[in-house]
């Protein structure tokens, strides 16, 4: 919220801003619960993702929940897989490794009274995305494959050839990231042709990038595209987003345009 008040933090905003997203036509969500008591921390404790994926059956019973198992800033990553135990249809798999480098501006109302600068490598290696993989087939949870650039085919293929992950493959295209592709119709369409068969895509276009990837992915046929406050928290330029059904609101209108209606929670 340090960086837009209008961002879910809270499991009680989480489900109504679910609930607002799916009225505004959204067919799954991808959830990063956080500590209750430092809400700028991404939790990993499975009753904090029991008790956020509740509220938000309650409101919105047929939609897909994806939780993370990226942990986040300021968690146990030891614990990330976690959120797989708390029953969701579909939990992200990330592929790596990925630099990155950025600030997150201090926030005193909940005790961070200086900027925090990180400058690291997150891990995600061909033993890490194993593990994953077998917990959420063990769990009978769809894998979200993340991946950030051709390189991490690798370890897609891996776990296709250890049958950890089973077709359709869906995989996510995170485009504009750092250390991953840049946002180009050159490299989504590179990253389209690469993908291994069968497999149902879907694309993230990170903060400016949004717009664009998401419109390419409709205009390519991707299975689905991505929206949110994770991914960018301004609805146009300089202009903060009121919310997520706001975001989604403006790729329900793009799909349209373009003769490609959005699909029930059932169908997809």
């Amino acid at each position: 919220k340090e960086i837009n008040p209008n961002l879910p933090e809270s499991p009680e905003e989480q489900a109504q801003s679910t609930y607002d997203a799916y009225n505004a036509g959204a067919t799954y969500v991808h959830v990063h619960a956080r500590t209750i008591e430092n809400p700028g921390i991404g939790s990993v404790e499975i009753e904090d993702y029991l008790n956020v994926n509740r509220l938000i059956r309650e409101k919105c019973p047929d939609i897909i929940i994806n939780n993370t198992t990226g942990g986040g800033q300021g968690a146990d990553q030891s614990k990330a897989m976690n959120p797989v135990y708390a029953k969701p249809e579909v939990a992200s798999l990330d592929c790596g490794p990925l630099a990155v480098k950025f600030t997150i501006p201090k926030r005193p109302e909940v005790g961070r009274m200086e900027d925090i600068m990180l400058d690291t490598v997150a891990g995600f290696g061909f033993g890490s995305t194993e593990k994953y993989a077998q917990a959420m087939l063990d769990e009978g949870v769809k894998p979200e494959i993340e991946v950030w650039h051709p390189g991490q085919w690798w370890l897609v293929q891996n776990l296709i050839d250890k049958g950890l992950v089973k077709p359709p493959y869906l995989i996510q295209c995170v485009m504009g990231f750092q250390s991953g592709c840049y946002a180009t119709p050159k490299d989504l369409i590179y990253m389209m042709e690469t993908a291994p068969q069968p497999c149902n895509l879907s694309v993230i276009g990170v903060g400016p990038f949004q717009p664009t990837m998401v419109g390419m992915g409709i205009m390519l046929g991707f299975s689905s595209v991505r929206t949110g406050m994770e991914d960018n928290i301004y609805i146009g330029k300089g202009q903060l987003a009121e919310s997520n059904a706001q975001l989604v609101e403006k790729v329900v209108r793009m799909a349209r345009e373009f003769g490609r209606e959005i699909a029930t929670p059932q169908q997809a």
